[in-house]
């Protein structure tokens, strides 16, 4: 961390004198007063994100937000702090030990404002911190750059207004934030990097005093926005982490030491809130880290570190998942694409040799800085401490993107200074580089606004990632074109043969589809591949079924719930098999186990109704569906069976009840029409009978014996009209 420095006078508070940096008023912008380059600031970071305000949920929001039980206000608020950032306990061996209850906690209030899970105040505050973030890098680079002073009245004053202005536009408008901004997931990287922000602005503070003197309690405050910092995302401890680069010798040791210390317990706490250690994750989250040797893993490391520097320079490549193939590993000394990290390695020293050895100590301090900003940050993500599940992630690159747009606009300056014959064309070509991403920002957010678009537009991007495939072709399917998705699961599978949730949605389809043996196959070898996926388990017992394997089918479901307890579908279909094999007292069992699971288990207890019904048990079926009623007051089908087990007992007028609430809820089923007709038909209520009989076959003119009991009705009131003439 870099403290303020101040300039003595009769009218401005200093310890030491700093001149502004040269290169400054070279840059080819104008100068604008503090509050117009914020609102100009803010008003770039708006319009680069602003159309992803209304958009969907999408990729990881599904789990983070949408299936996450923490987000609920029925769920006890206690929850987030001992869940991850998914919703999953930390002590499970599941968990990806991403433990950020802060942001799940601003999560939760979007909720409870909103009144349900509406994304667009999601959306709304993730672009309202981008804007707020952007400002604020405004005095973070001017004091990297050339520090602030502070005239009698406390009002600061930038060395480096032009600089600062600059590189906090190349910021705010940087295309690789899309899915840190537009997804809401990117929630945690925006919090994390705000209070990141706070906390180095707030050490700064420290030193008002001058250059051999600070204040800790300024110092406590730092440290304390750090752990808040971390609470948002793990990456927030590297703020402590950039005060090697401190330059004041006041205190230094004193200052260090407070520093370490507090970095020390702040890991130390985390460490013990992981519980089981550090998550595992499998060959296709991060398969560099899986590679023969260290060798390639060092080589495999680097490459993915170029295509990190890559997408600063050129971000027009993104993609929202880059793993599954889509960057293979190096694995010989022939792979042209060696020569990428040792490109980027002389980049790189060329950087460090320039900010240590020049003897411009402008070079030297903004260079310095803008690497410690480009570096620190990322250093969580390196797989140099510890495995991570990725092999590139964007919304990492937040914060160390700051340090990229410090250097960048470092060259802009320098090249202004040293090139005034080309003023004209350094203006130009920066202001093209800025529009080019404030475009590209916009048609980034634009794509993420939806996965059907997010999703594609991954497919010219990464061709060779079975995931992108298998998220198109779910996208696909969920709207209902299956036939498509079937193209992309296939694919899926092909780039990946051991992707096992393709080879389980695919045997899906084709099970609908009838296809049924290519399905056993697809999820046989699901199960195979992985012995605990209990939903494989389930939908091969469902197709095994089918096939009129019997036995298989029951082991298969056994084995679903031996992998997973709590599996109220897997019973549900558990008691289809049994009542199938004519099992009536399995099958309630197993149907019974499902509504215990999951009381709103609609067809759970439907089937229950129903069985009982068939089997003559016309008391228990009654006291069955009267219960499911209850928890399901409103369920037309329940209301359905149960009218007809109070019809066939007699009691017309309470049937009658049930079967013309049913009718209310869903005016346009004909078999409740036709069975209703049957009551009245019974009860001698014969024109209310001739009625729904009629609309019963207006609805569905091949319903099975409605006609058949029509005509006899008819004859009826035939023989009843000749009778009374």
């Amino acid at each position: 961390m870099i403290p303020i420095y101040h300039l003595r006078s009769c009218k401005v508070k200093s310890c030491m004198v700093l001149s502004e940096p040269y290169w400054d008023h070279h840059i080819p912008l104008p100068k604008l007063g503090p509050l117009y380059s914020r609102l100009v600031t803010a008003f770039v970071a708006l319009i680069c994100f602003i159309n992803s305000y209304d958009g969907d949920f999408v990729f990881d929001d599904s789990e983070a937000i949408i299936n996450n039980k923490d987000l609920n206000p029925d769920t006890p608020l206690s929850n987030i702090w001992k869940n991850d950032f998914w919703g999953s306990n930390l002590s499970s061996n599941s968990s990806h030990k991403s433990y950020r209850p802060l942001t799940v906690l601003t999560f939760r209030i979007n909720y409870l404002l909103a009144g349900g899970l509406h994304p667009i105040g999601f959306h709304v505050l993730n672009v309202a911190l981008h804007c707020v973030i952007s400002v604020l890098m405004i005095d973070v680079f001017a004091i990297l750059i050339g520090g602030l002073v502070h005239n009698g009245r406390e009002a600061k004053l930038s060395l480096s207004p032009k600089a600062s202005f600059l590189a906090a536009l190349f910021f705010a408008a940087h295309p690789v934030h899309t899915e840190s901004v537009a997804g809401i997931v990117g929630r945690a990287d925006l919090l994390c990097a705000l209070f990141f922000q706070l906390s180095f602005l707030v050490y700064c503070k420290a030193f008002q005093g001058g250059d051999k003197k600070f204040s800790v309690l300024w110092i406590f405050g730092s440290i304390l926005l750090c752990a808040v910092a971390m609470l948002c995302k793990e990456q927030g401890i590297t703020v402590l982490v950039t005060d090697v680069s401190d330059l004041f010798t006041g205190g230094l040791l004193m200052r260090l030491a407070l520093l370490f210390l507090g970095g020390s317990f702040l890991l130390y706490a985390r460490w013990r809130i992981m519980g089981t250690g550090p998550p595992s994750f499998t060959e296709v989250d991060n398969p560099a880290s899986f590679a023969e040797n260290v060798i390639l893993r060092i080589v495999n490391y680097n490459y993915y570190y170029s295509l990190n520097a890559w997408l600063l320079l050129c971000p027009w490549w993104l993609c929202f998942d880059w793993s599954m193939g889509c960057v293979p590993l190096i694995k010989s000394a022939t792979d042209w694409r060696i020569f990428w990290p040792l490109l980027l390695w002389c980049c790189l020293m060329g950087l460090v040799y320039q900010a240590l050895c020049s003897q411009d100590s402008n070079k030297r301090r903004t260079l310095t800085f803008g690497l410690v900003l480009l570096v620190i940050p990322f250093l969580p993500a390196s797989n140099l401490f510890f495995r991570v599940g990725f092999v590139i992630a964007e919304r990492v690159l937040y914060l160390s993107s700051a340090g990229y747009c410090l250097i960048l606009a470092y060259a802009v300056g320098y090249c202004s200074c040293h090139w005034k014959k080309h003023k004209r064309l350094l203006r130009a070509t920066t202001l093209t580089l800025l529009c080019v991403n404030v475009a590209r920002s916009a048609q980034r957010s634009q794509q993420w606004r939806s996965e059907q678009s997010l999703f594609a537009s991954a497919l010219s991007v990464c061709p060779l990632n079975a995931k992108v495939h298998y998220n198109v072709g779910k996208n696909l399917a969920d709207r209902g074109n299956q036939s498509a998705a079937v193209k992309y699961y296939r694919e899926a599978v092909r780039l990946h043969p051991k992707y096992v949730h393709a080879m389980n949605n695919l045997g899906n389809i084709l099970k609908e589809r009838n296809e049924l043996k290519e399905a056993e196959e697809l999820l046989s070898a699901a199960v195979h591949i992985q012995p605990d996926f209990a939903a494989a388990w389930m939908n091969l017992g469902i197709v095994q079924n089918s096939l009129k394997k019997f036995d298989e089918a029951e082991q298969s479901y056994w084995n679903a719930i031996r992998f997973r307890k709590k599996y109220p579908d897997c019973y549900y279909n558990l008691g289809r098999l049994y009542a199938d094999l004519n099992r009536s007292i399995d099958a309630l069992n197993a149907w019974r186990n499902a509504t215990m699971l999951k009381p709103d288990h609609s067809l759970a207890w439907n089937n229950m109704v129903i069985l009982l019904d068939n089997t003559g048990n016309l008391a228990q079926a009654e006291l069955i569906g009267k219960e499911a009623l209850k928890i399901l007051p409103k369920d037309h089908t329940i209301m359905f069976s149960l009218a007809n087990v109070l019809g066939k007992q007699e009691k017309y007028k309470e049937s009658e009840g049930f079967f013309l609430n049913a009718l209310k809820i869903n005016p346009n089923i004909a078999s409740c029409h036709g069975n209703l007709a049957v009551l009245y038909h019974r009860w001698g209520k014969l024109d209310l009978a001739k009625r729904h009989y009629e609309l019963s076959l207006r609805l569905d003119p091949s319903a099975p014996g409605t006609k058949e009991n029509y005509n006899m009705l008819k004859r009826k009131l035939e023989q009843r009209q000749r009778t009374v003439g």
